[in-house]
């Protein structure tokens, strides 16, 4: 499939949700290093097609693959109450070979 063609398949405006947020943690970082893939929060309804595409149009960068982690969130306790953090859905992102996406902002 060409390329104009994928981000056609898909509405623009859902493009834009499907990726909620990045995911910056130690863990992330050292996955991007090794294997040159980037970390997101993205909606529960997500397809991997969908993120790929979303990835494509707002960085505008080449995808090699996507991998996607569905994580149960954890029963907590706040003194009395009880609590549940929400579940989240993450994707990650690797990038074709001499491929960048810079999220942390500084210039390099």
């Amino acid at each position: 499939m060409s390329h104009a063609a994928q981000h056609l398949k898909f509405a623009e405006g859902r493009l834009m949700q499907v990726l909620v947020a990045p995911i910056v943690s130690e863990k992330a970082t050292m996955i991007a290093e090794k294997s040159n893939a980037v970390t997101f929060k993205v909606l529960q309804d997500a397809t991997k097609h969908e993120i790929k595409a979303a990835v494509e149009l707002m960085f505008k960068v080449e995808v090699k693959g996507v991998s996607v982690v569905n994580t149960k969130g954890k029963a907590k306790r706040f003194g009395k109450s009880n609590g549940r953090r929400d579940n989240v859905r993450k994707a990650y992102v690797m990038l074709k070979a001499g491929q960048e996406l810079n999220l942390g902002g500084e210039a390099a």
